[in-house]
C-alpha cells in the first residue's frame, strides 16, 4: 500500500506542483544573490505574487460579461507581477540606495508581504461572500491556467499522465525553460558574466566600468518578479484558484533553502526542486503519526544543512556563495 501511494500519479503530480513553485522562487532568489544581495523577503514576495494573481483574476471575473481565459490569465499575471515588483522595489531601495541591513530588511518584507496578502485575501473573501467569507475563489481563471493540449495526456499513456498532467498548466514548462535560460545567461552572456562579477567583487566591477547600482536594481527586480510568479503558480495550479489565510505556507523559505541546496546553479535547482517537492508532500502519502509527519516536513531543511556543512568543508570556490553576498557596496571606499 505504501509503495503504491508513493509511486502513484497523484503523488508525482503533487511533487511537480510543489516543486515548480519552489523552482520559481529559487530562480528569483538565485538571480538576486548573484548580484550580492541576500533577499530573505522572498517568502513575502511570493505571497504578494500569489494574492496579486487572485486580485487580478477576481477583478476580471467580477467585471467581465463574457469570460475570456486569455484575458483572465493576463489580468492575474499582471497584478502578480505588479505586487511582486512592488516588493522587490521596496527591498532594492532600502538595501541598495539606503544601504539598510539586508537580513533585517528581508525579514521585515516577508512579514509585510504575508500580512498584506492575508489582509487582501480576507477582504476579497468578504466581498465575494457578503461579509462573512474566509476564502476567495477564482476557479474559472484557475481552469484557464491549467489549459492543456488533451492529446498530450490522453494519447501517451502513463508518460502523458506523469509529464503532461492537466493540472500542471503552461507555467510549469515556462519554469523549466527559465531555469535553462538563466543557466546559459550566467555562463554565456556578457550581461550575465557582468552580474556575477558584481556579486563577487563590486569594487573591481565598478573600476572596470560596470554600473554596479544598475545591475543590482535590475537583478533584484527581475528576481522578485520571477519569485512572485511562483506564488501565482501555487494559488492557480495547486490551490485551484482558492485563497485562504496563510495559503502558501512555508514555500518561500523552502525556495531560499533550495538556492543553497542547488549551490546557486539554476540547472541543479530543477532536480533539487523536484526532490524538495517530493519531500514536502510525502507525509500526505505515508501513513505516519503526527510527530513523524513533522519530521518529514523538516527533511528539506536538514538536507540543506548537510549540503552547507559539506560545501564549507571542501572549500571548492565554485560551490561557495557570491563573494559579496550580504555586504553593502560603498563606492566612496573603492
Amino acid at each position: 500500500m505504501l509503495a503504491i501511494e508513493i509511486f502513484s500519479v497523484s503523488f508525482f503530480a503533487a511533487m511537480i506542483l510543489n516543486g515548480i513553485t519552489l523552482l520559481f522562487g529559487c530562480i528569483g532568489e538565485t538571480i538576486t544573490e548573484k548580484a550580492g544581495h541576500l533577499n530573505l523577503g522572498i517568502p513575502g514576495i511570493m505571497y504578494m505574487g500569489g494574492i496579486g494573481a487572485i486580485l487580478g483574476a477576481f477583478i476580471y471575473e467580477a467585471n467581465a460579461t463574457n469570460f475570456n481565459g486569455f484575458l483572465a490569465i493576463l489580468c492575474a499575471v499582471f497584478f502578480s507581477v505588479l505586487l511582486s515588483a512592488l516588493g522587490g522595489g521596496i527591498y532594492a531601495v532600502l538595501t541598495v540606495s539606503l544601504r539598510a541591513n539586508q537580513n533585517v530588511t528581508g525579514l521585515a518584507l516577508t512579514t509585510f508581504g504575508m500580512g498584506l496578502a492575508n489582509f487582501l485575501g480576507g477582504s476579497l473573501g468578504k466581498l465575494a461572500q457578503g461579509g462573512s467569507g474566509v476564502f476567495v475563489s477564482v476557479k474559472r481563471t484557475s481552469d484557464a491556467f491549467t489549459f492543456f493540449i488533451p492529446w498530450l495526456s490522453e494519447r501517451t499513456g502513463l508518460f502523458g499522465e506523469l509529464f503532461f498532467n492537466s493540472r500542471y498548466g503552461f507555467l510549469t514548462y515556462i519554469a523549466l525553460i527559465l531555469a535553462v535560460l538563466v543557466h546559459f545567461f550566467f555562463k554565456k552572456t556578457r550581461v550575465g558574466l557582468n552580474l556575477k562579477a558584481v556579486g563577487e567583487n563590486p569594487q573591481a566591477s565598478d573600476a572596470a566600468g560596470i554600473n554596479v547600482t544598475k545591475y543590482k536594481y535590475v537583478a533584484i527586480m527581475v528576481g522578485s518578479i520571477i519569485a512572485g510568479l511562483g506564488g501565482c503558480y501555487f494559488v492557480m495550479n495547486y490551490l485551484k484558484g482558492v485563497w485562504q489565510h496563510g495559503a502558501l505556507g512555508d514555500a518561500g523559505w523552502l525556495a531560499v533553502a533550495l538556492v543553497i541546496f542547488s549551490l546557486w546553479r539554476p540547472l541543479r535547482s530543477i532536480w533539487g526542486a523536484l526532490l524538495f517537492g517530493a519531500l514536502t508532500v510525502a507525509y500526505n502519502y505515508l501513513h505516519a503519526s503526527t510527530s513523524q509527519q513533522e519530521i518529514l516536513k523538516m527533511l528539506p531543511y536538514l538536507v540543506t544543512i548537510i549540503v552547507l556543512i559539506v560545501t564549507s568543508l571542501n572549500k571548492r570556490r565554485e560551490d561557495q556563495p557570491p563573494g559579496s553576498l550580504g555586504l553593502h557596496y560603498f563606492r566612496e571606499e573603492r
